[in-house]
């Protein structure tokens, strides 16, 4: 993970599609001509929606683009994990193997995307599945969490993630979100404290008989 290079397998070029065209124009549009280099992280996120990846011809494009040399769009490229520097499969799973993860069953599901898809970085022949293992998704309080796609699957056992990899072989969608049901970062089984609703519905201070505090003083 430390060494992120650009696939050694490149296009000859690189061209933007009429709709994607459109979504870059509205992202040039938010910023001064100045100050249009700005746009270089949307605009290498919409080159990877439209191919699935991002290429040295497309590094390219942006950079003229943006009137900025091609290493300063290279260094972002390279930088965040969430481009893709060669092609994925049409599933890329991202898999969490930090210390918070880790603890909480993370090898275990490495081992399944090593058993269901293979080597890492590596697409399956019939180009449905590809995986990686990432240094942190940020969500370590719903450990162990796995990216799949644009959306993170959190609270996960290696059975969820099979079980997820099967309805994505069959062509189903999978509900992002809590394995356990766990609402956003809350407890699992739910919150346990301020769950009183006279906390909030003003019941409580009639209950405890608290004076009405004064009208402020007009100005």
């Amino acid at each position: 993970m430390s060494v992120r290079r650009l696939s050694a397998d490149q296009p000859d070029a690189f061209a933007f599609a009429e709709a994607t065209m459109q979504q870059v124009s509205w992202w040039l549009g938010k910023y001064p001509e100045s100050r249009k280099r700005s746009a270089v992280i949307p605009i290498l996120w919409l080159v990877q929606k439209q191919e699935g990846w991002v290429s040295e011809p497309a590094i390219r494009t942006i950079a003229e683009m943006l009137e900025m040399p091609p290493i300063r769009v290279l260094e972002v490229a390279t930088f965040y994990t969430m481009f893709h520097l060669a092609p994925v499969g049409k599933h890329h799973i991202q898999v969490c193997g930090t210390t918070p993860c880790m603890l909480r069953g993370s090898e275990a599901l490495i081992e399944v995307c090593k058993r269901r898809i293979g080597r890492a970085h590596a697409p399956t022949p019939d180009g449905k599945f590809s995986w990686e293992e990432m240094e942190c998704l940020g969500a370590c309080v719903n450990a162990p969490v796995v990216a799949i796609d644009d959306y993170y699957h959190e609270d996960l056992t290696a059975e969820d993630l099979e079980a997820r990899l099967d309805a994505l072989a069959r062509g189903e969608s999978v509900a992002p979100g809590s394995a356990r049901g766990r609402q956003t970062s809350a407890p699992e089984g739910g919150p346990a404290v301020l769950i009183d609703r006279a906390l909030y519905d003003g019941s409580l201070g009639q209950k405890l008989k608290l004076p009405n505090l004064p009208e402020p003083a007009a100005s």
